[in-house]
């Protein structure tokens, strides 16, 4: 990546690591962990606001969106599609968490269809999802730019079905759900991908009527995924303000002000002061690098960006693994839980690094051909 966008490979490796800090202190040294701010929590807010800065600028500095849809299969699909074969293999060992629900899974909408991840983290790439068949169809209908008039509008949702849904649970549920979401899912991009006029338009509106109908109705709580678009839409027109396509950075206000009412209009489910701190805390991080971007950063952190999502997927089997050994680490003194915990860190960066090298960048690169000789053959026509 150049140094230019460093800082949000840098940023990824933050909310990795974030995340993995706080899963070890949960399972092996849960005295480190912090009360007054949520580590996991803090790291998923980082990487919603890097998404929300760099994907639409992906999908727009190509202006082509097949190429976009190749680009994402080919980064995500590859290692999630392993790490789902390893832990059915692993099922005898350690037991399926959720469902196995082939079509939930196949669309990675998972946790907004009434589905579970088979591995815990998995259930922010059905957001991650969700935002780029939103992406698409906005950018489809010509109505991208606005942003931060997005941004306020899902974290007005979210304010208001926190106050006045207070429910718990999907209304999208049973088994045929996920079937219905990937069938009209593949017919709005479908749509989109067609040469026909008529046929991108009516595929742009299915599915951004999709996604919006995921967030509002297919999240686990009421105010989650309208929360979550809100963020990354927030990240959106920071972009937008950065290349001087904005008038300022008012919609961020606005939705800061806004999102941090919901911990407490729901006060029984969240400690508010706690989840203020740790957006507060997620959104300082990405200013903070954010004013910092134009100049050099600890090569540990970039690195760690690289095998940000490999991190993010496999620490927990590996995790879980490691108890299955060793047992309740409670039992033994925090000496050596701090050991048995520095060892798992390390175990599973160097798989991570693994995973990157052998799965992660040969499908990025193949990925990346298939672009090329798609735009070469693109190329030949017009010349034609």
């Amino acid at each position: 990546m150049t140094r230019r966008l460093a800082w949000l490979d840098a940023l990824r490796g933050l909310g990795a690591t974030a995340v993995l800090v706080e899963h070890l202190n949960y399972h092996v040294l849960d005295q480190l962990r912090p009360r007054w701010m949520n580590l996991g929590i803090y790291g998923v807010l980082v990487f919603f606001l890097v998404s929300g800065y760099i994907i639409p600028a992906s999908l727009e500095r190509r202006g082509d969106v097949r190429a976009f849809w190749i680009s994402r299969v080919f980064r995500l699909y590859p290692l999630y599609l392993l790490l789902i074969a390893v832990t059915l293999a692993l099922s005898p060992l350690l037991p399926l968490r959720g469902d196995t629900n082939v079509f939930a899974h196949l669309t990675m909408l998972m946790e907004v269809t009434g589905s579970a991840g088979l591995v815990e983290p998995m259930w922010t790439l059905s957001y991650e999802m969700v935002f780029y068949l939103l992406v698409t169809g906005l950018f489809v209908a010509g109505v991208h730019r606005r942003s931060g008039w997005f941004a306020l509008a899902f974290a007005l949702l979210a304010t208001l079905v926190a106050f006045t849904l207070p429910r718990e649970g999907h209304l999208l549920d049973g088994p045929w759900a996920p079937v219905a979401v990937l069938v009209v899912a593949a017919a709005g991009l479908a749509g989109v991908l067609s040469g026909s006029r008529p046929a991108r338009t009516a595929g742009a509106v299915v599915l951004a009527v999709l996604a919006v109908t995921l967030v509002w109705i297919g999240s686990r709580e009421s105010w989650q995924g309208a929360m979550v678009l809100s963020v990354m839409f927030t990240g959106t027109a920071i972009y937008r303000w950065e290349q001087g396509r904005s008038s300022g950075l008012w919609p961020v206000a606005g939705v800061a002000a806004l999102i941090v009412l919901v911990p407490f209009l729901r006060p029984v489910t969240f400690n508010g002061l706690t989840n203020l701190a740790t957006m507060g805390l997620a959104a300082a991080t990405f200013a903070l690098f954010f004013a910092l971007r134009g100049r050099s950063l600890p090569r540990v952190l970039a690195w760690l960006g690289l095998i940000s999502y490999s991190i993010y997927l496999v620490h927990v089997p590996l995790i879980k693994l490691a108890l299955l050994v060793v047992g309740d680490p409670g039992r033994f003194p925090w000496p050596a839980q701090l050991g048995l915990g520095l060892a798992l860190f390390g175990a599973i960066l160097a798989t991570s690094w693994v995973t990157y090298r052998f799965v992660e960048l040969p499908a990025q690169r193949y990925g990346r051909r298939l672009i090329e000789r798609r735009a070469a053959g693109r190329g030949l026509v017009t010349a034609a």
